[in-house]
């Protein structure tokens, strides 16, 4: 299924919502949709029960961390330069380099089970990676979203508003870090591992005692 017409029909059927084809480079050319989380339900409710689309299959739910990186873009500018015979206009190669801004996204697989189609690919953005990273929840819309949301908040730390049970489900309850973000710090002292072994048991040491397993501090 191409996006454009499915972009202007959303459109046109849910007033004010704002889209975006993101355009994937790669072979497998599976471009997605960037919606708004303001509209995000009411998307998610079209695809799913306008009788040609009939999204009724959520596969698969992934988190993704993207930190503030600089990029930077050669561009040509025209400038005054000193010439042989005085100033002289000349285009001249400029480096411009800015800063992308920091957020979270989720990416939605969708399918449609009854009419044999799919997938269609939607993401979702936080607005920061701080303090405002709430995004709707779809588990009231596809069941399937239930444990892989809760996956995605106890790995990235995105807000799931809407979820019925919003909870860790691989750390425990009293971990304070979230392991996927890309500036995660891996503890030293494992205190959740009973039977620490090989490098673990070394940095454990380490922790506590300032040595090695072989004695040397």
């Amino acid at each position: 299924m191409t996006l454009e017409p499915l972009k202007a029909e959303l459109e046109a059927n849910i007033p004010g919502c704002q889209l975006e084809i993101v355009n994937n480079p790669s072979p497998s050319g599976q471009h997605s949709l960037l919606i708004d989380p303001g509209h995000a339900l009411a998307i998610a409710l079209y695809l799913r029960d306008a009788a040609h689309l009939r999204f009724d299959y959520l596969s698969n739910v992934t988190g993704v961390d993207w930190p503030s990186r600089e990029l930077s873009e050669k561009i040509k500018v025209k400038k005054i330069v000193d010439g042989p015979d005085g100033p002289v206009e000349k285009e001249v190669d400029e480096v411009v380099k800015t800063q992308t801004h920091a957020h979270l996204e989720v990416v939605y697989h969708l399918y449609s089970m009854a009419l044999k189609h799919g997938p269609v690919i939607l993401r979702m953005r936080t607005e920061d990676r701080a303090d405002r990273v709430h995004l709707p929840s779809f588990t009231p819309i596809w069941r399937s979203a239930d444990f892989q949301e809760r996956e995605i908040f106890d790995l990235y730390g995105i807000l799931f508003d809407g979820h019925p049970d919003l909870r860790r489900i691989l750390m425990w309850d009293e971990f304070e870090d979230f392991p996927m973000r890309r500036d995660y710090v891996e503890p030293d002292d494992y205190e959740y591992e009973p039977t620490a072994h090989d490098d673990v048991l070394k940095k454990t040491i380490a922790h506590y005692t300032g040595e090695t397993p072989g004695g040397a501090a």
